[in-house]
């Protein structure tokens, strides 16, 4: 089984083959929770190999700076549009009048979120967190996203390296999350003489606008195309998963089967989250050994 990470994963101090081998040893026993929890523990998990990109996203989000509330400030106009037309999918309301998208508008949606999920009872501290969370999901989202997209040779070098993971290991499985998902979709697109029989996206942005539209392949007619080498496809999102929009790609993607499920209130969007749910370890059953 090959996995591919998502966001904030850049392991500091860490050549690229250790931050590898340690992401890989902490999913295994997230995984042996998803199997236990789908009713299947008695199931091993294969041979785990996390294809770890993150050192190559060189341009990736800094660390918060002094004197920055949450993040958004570093976000640019374009940035901050992108971000407004993603909370729209979220059910954010519009601007009551006509305006440019800046950095008040998006916080005031991203209020409108936390007030929406967390409910009138929520303490004045658990909806402050809950901001705050969803403000880091968001700027990383939209700075992780552009670093992989913004420049050609980058995207290739991060395609190929998952390319060479997937010969090597010739797995029967990829299970991809979030930015991992779209990497996932972009390499199986570029080298259509991979194969593996399942492809697994987790809290997968592939639906979001500003990135779909950045597809390579782009989409025709309003649809992605299903990587030739792909057997089935299983896609799975947290209802709360901010990332994760729209939760079902049916109508994007040629996706075989959606699951919807909750992995948590305050991390709906983690790995281990999501591999230790049983959704994910009914999917991957069919193809790991007992």
């Amino acid at each position: 089984m090959v996995l591919v990470h998502g966001i904030w994963n850049r392991q500091q101090g860490m050549t690229a083959q250790e931050a590898a081998a340690g992401l890989a040893r902490q999913a295994r026993p997230q995984l042996e929770r998803g199997l236990a929890a789908a009713g299947l523990g008695h199931l091993a998990v294969p041979e785990v190999v996390m294809a770890y990109y993150a050192h190559l996203l060189t341009d990736g989000p800094q660390e918060r700076q002094d004197g920055e509330e949450d993040g958004l400030d570093r976000l640019s106009e374009r940035e901050l549009a992108e971000v407004w037309e993603w909370l729209t999918l979220a059910g954010v309301p519009g601007p009551e009048e006509a305006q440019a998208v800046l950095l008040a508008p998006v916080r005031q949606a991203l209020g409108w979120l936390v007030r929406a999920r967390a409910g009138g009872g929520a303490a004045s501290r658990a909806r402050q967190e809950l901001m705050a969370r969803l403000s880091r999901l968001v700027v990383a989202t939209v700075r992780e996203t552009a670093a992989y997209t913004s420049l050609p040779e980058r995207r290739r070098a991060v395609r190929e390296l998952l390319a060479d993971t997937i010969r090597t290991h010739r797995p029967r499985v990829v299970v991809a999350h979030s930015l991992g998902s779209v990497v996932a979709y972009e390499t199986l697109h570029a080298f259509p003489e991979l194969e593996v029989e399942l492809l697994v996206t987790l809290g997968s942005p592939l639906g979001l606008p500003a990135l779909f539209r950045q597809l390579e392949p782009g989409p025709l007619d309003g649809r992605g195309a299903r990587p030739a080498g792909v057997g089935r496809w299983v896609n799975i999102a947290d209802a709360g998963d901010l990332v994760a929009l729209p939760p079902e790609l049916g109508g994007l993607f040629p996706v075989d089967s959606h699951g919807r499920t909750d992995i948590g209130f305050w991390d709906p969007h983690t790995l281990g989250g999501y591999l230790a749910n049983g959704l994910t370890g009914a999917a991957i059953a069919p193809y790991v050994t007992s």
